[in-house]
Formats: C-alpha cells, structure tokens, sequence
C-alpha cells in the first residue's frame, strides 16, 4: 500500500458479489434476512468497492466468508479477490477465508494462496461456519498462519446472519464469544488475533481478552461509533489505543458514515490517527515492524497443539 497517500485503513470489508463464478441462489433466505435486519441490500461487485475506496483515498482489507460446509453456498473465490488486490496493490490487500471444515486440504490452500497469490492473513467466521474457535479441525489451518506470522480476523458477537429466520437459520450466536479465543491466542502467539465488531454481547469479555494477551486486536466495524458501549470507547482511549482498528463493514456501513460518526463518539484526538490508519499499518507491516504479539509465559506451541 502506499499509505502516505491515504486517510485511513478499513480493515474489514466484504466481498458481496463474484464476477468469475455464476451467480448461486441456493440459500438466499439468508440473503432476505440479513437485508431486513440491516436494512440494505447494496451488494456492489469487487471493482465498485474499489472504485468507491479509490475515490475516498481510504485503503482497504476484503475477504470473502467461505461458509460452504454449513451454508451449502459457493463462496467468492479467494482468488478472484487476490486478482482484485494485485491490480490495485496501492490500496488494497486481500485476506483469504477458508472453512475449517476443509481440515488439512484447508491448510494447503491457505499455504498455496499465501505462496502463490499474495494473500496477507485470513478471516474466520465461527456462527456461520459452525466451529468453535479453539476446535482443533482448525489447527492445521492455524499452523500454516502462525508459521507465516500473519493476522487472523474472527467475527465476534452478535451475527445479523440468520436474525429473525426459524431457529436463528440454524446459526449459533455461542460460537462467536471472543474469550472462545483465547485458547487459539495462547496456542498460536505468532497470529495477530483481530476480534471483529464490537461484542456485544460479550463487550467486556473482549476488551478483558485484548488487556491480557498482547496478539489480541480489536476492529471496530459492523456498528455506528455513535452506538459503541462506553467502555470501549474508554479503553480505546486508554490502555488499548495501540491495538483498536478502523473497520466498516462496508457494503453494510459505509466508511463515510463510519468516519463521520466516529468524530463525534468521544475518542480523543490524540487516539484518531492511530485507530484510522497507525495501527492497521502495524498490524499489516506496512512501512512499520509487525507488532510481536509474543506470549512466553504460556508454555504452550503450535507444535505442541497438534
């Protein structure tokens, strides 16, 4: 990226529409649902995203959620996505997702998109994709991310996936407690852990897991600033300034609204840079080291886990 030139890093954007595949219908009462409870259907292929960011000189991370084991729906190829990033390098990366399920064949996909096509961490969804984080079917995924050293988005919190549908859609809000991470933090000290949303609601439990373990991150996408529980805002002025990220969510929220609620929700100035772009480029190792995230204390491998 070439970062002097933008405002701000959006570290969590979504892929909505695949340009390589056919367009798959299966499950689209997920589709029905998720636009009731977010009141928006915008669903803007790669390119209009970019588009969208270029004009606002806001870089961004995209992933897909690969949910097929559960779902039953094509994803968005991780590799259509990986194009999308190579052709817009100056603003744009690419996290790969794959399902857990996929156990070691996931792993290998995870290696040869990291090796061949330029992905720079992964994201994980754990109510959609039915796992629990700390399963170890997801090891080997993990194992192939830890020796990279690179992040690991995991959504957390309430899932507006399945809201409202008979049984939740059959998707478990459990799955998505950010202190079901902590295992895989201690586990694999060498992935920067990002716990996406804010977690309501488990709030506490996620800023309790980011003050105790130093590879623990969190994104501040899927939510209005205006909305954000004070405590988060406390402690992304305080004690976690160094470690909160500027996320969207975007097409759901855009970074528009985003940043102009964000200047009116109590974080201080000191505090702003850093959240907008500092810390993603720390996170990211863009023009600063990687942040070490290290845990010794733990006495615990990726080896050791199996």
């Amino acid at each position: 990226m070439n970062v002097d030139q933008l405002v701000a890093i959006d570290t969590h954007t979504h892929a909505e529409v695949s340009c390589w595949n056919p367009f798959d219908n299966y499950g689209e009462e997920y589709d029905r649902a998720a636009d009731k409870y977010f009141g928006s259907n915008r669903r803007p292929t790669i390119d209009e995203t970019v588009a969208y960011y270029r004009e606002r000189k806001i870089g961004l991370v995209m992933f897909t959620v690969d949910s097929e084991a559960k779902l039953g729906r094509r994803r968005i190829p991780n590799e259509e996505i990986a194009e999308a990033a190579k052709k817009n390098a100056d603003m744009m990366i690419c996290f790969a997702s794959i399902d857990p399920h996929k156990g070691r064949m996931g792993a290998r996909e995870a290696r040869r998109l990291i090796e061949e096509h330029g992905i720079k961490g992964f994201k994980f969804h754990p109510t959609v994709q039915d796992f629990l984080p700390y399963d170890k079917m997801a090891w080997p995924i993990y194992e192939v991310i830890a020796e990279h050293k690179m992040p690991a988005i995991f959504h957390s919190g309430h899932s507006g996936i399945g809201s409202g549908m008979r049984c939740g859609g059959g998707l478990r809000l459990q799955n998505s407690n950010p202190m079901l991470l902590e295992d895989v933090a201690m586990d694999f000290p060498d992935i920067q852990i990002v716990v996406a949303h804010p977690s309501w609601p488990w709030q506490d439990e996620a800023l309790s897991l980011a003050l105790h373990k130093p590879n623990v991150w969190i994104d501040l996408s899927g939510w209005s600033p205006k909305y954000f529980p004070p405590q988060l805002v406390q402690y992304a002025n305080t004690l976690l300034k160094d470690r909160m990220l500027f996320g969207s969510d975007f097409p759901l929220i855009t970074p528009d609204r985003w940043m102009a609620d964000f200047e009116e929700a109590g974080f201080k100035d000191k505090v702003k840079p850093g959240i907008l772009k500092g810390n993603a480029m720390r996170l990211l190792g863009l023009g600063q080291p990687a942040a070490a995230g290290a845990c010794p204390a733990s006495g615990r491998s990726a080896a050791a886990a199996g």
